[in-house]
């Protein structure tokens, strides 16, 4: 090691709020959220690559900004909101991405696609009617290598309509006037 190089082995506790939950560990400094999240449990944020290459590590911060976990220190999360694919929905109760994903057979060994998932998720936040090209493009820092992209497409295409809808119908259950007693007129 030379006189400029340094190795921050200081722990440090930090508080994360992670999918609504507050967890507390102790890390090394330089520890990366994507080791903090899997020592906690969290074992959906996938580690690929540790050189923000594959995406393979995606989280989302503060609800819609993807971040890559693998080049993200622990203590810079905390404060932020962390969303992992544990956050997206429930085995009884999927999120509509992981439900096309499904549909559309968008995973083969699966790696890639909590990544995946989580930087759709922030698309869709931001563009909920995308063309196959933007899509193509808003996951282009996500890499897969088993299913040559088309049928993440089709699904990701599949989880927008069912967003757009669900949304909808949501918007139009809001205009419909109630009863006193709360029912619909």
């Amino acid at each position: 090691m030379t006189a400029t190089e340094t190795t921050d082995t200081t722990l440090r506790t930090v508080t994360l709020n992670v999918n609504g939950q507050t967890i507390r560990q102790e890390v090394e400094s330089r520890t990366l959220l994507a080791y903090a999240l899997r020592d906690a449990g969290l074992k959906g944020t996938h580690v690929g690559c540790d050189t923000s290459s594959c995406g393979c590590c995606v989280v989302l911060l503060d609800g819609d900004t993807p971040a890559k976990s693998c080049t993200m220190f622990a203590v810079q999360a905390e404060g932020h909101q962390i969303t992992t694919v544990e956050g997206l929905g429930s085995p009884g109760d999927l999120h509509p991405l992981q439900q096309a994903f499904w549909d559309q057979h968008g995973l083969q060994c699966g790696y890639c696609t909590p990544g995946m998932l989580m930087t759709a998720k922030a698309m869709l936040e931001h563009n909920p009617d995308p063309t196959d090209q933007e899509v193509r493009e808003f996951l282009s820092g996500n890499l897969c290598r088993c299913t040559g992209y088309n049928n993440i497409v089709k699904a990701v295409q599949q989880a927008a309509r069912v967003m757009r809808d669900e949304a909808q119908a949501q918007a139009l259950a809001g205009m419909v006037p109630s009863t006193p007693e709360g029912g619909a007129q």
